[in-house]
């Protein structure tokens, strides 16, 4: 497998800026001292940055229903 050198390395960037914001201290190499909340926190983290959710409130009127509104949410996600 052919792999970009700078991007492996703006991937590592990410991941420890990740893991400084939610408090987890890694290190150059291997990380297996980390527990598993620990390393779902930073892969979390990084999902959040990159996919954000969006959350869209709007009010739906119920037609069979004189002057009723039905409050409606909708989450969705844009990848950037």
């Amino acid at each position: 497998m052919a792999t970009v050198p700078e991007a492996k390395d703006a991937l590592n960037r990410f991941k420890m800026e990740a893991a400084s914001e939610v408090g987890v201290n890694l290190k150059q190499g291997y990380n297996g001292d980390l527990t598993s909340k620990q390393a779902g926190s930073v892969g979390g983290q990084m999902v959040n940055i990159m996919c954000p959710v969006r959350t869209v409130h709007f009010n739906r009127e119920i037609r069979t229903i004189y002057e009723h509104n039905l409050p409606l949410t909708y989450e969705f996600c844009i990848a950037v």
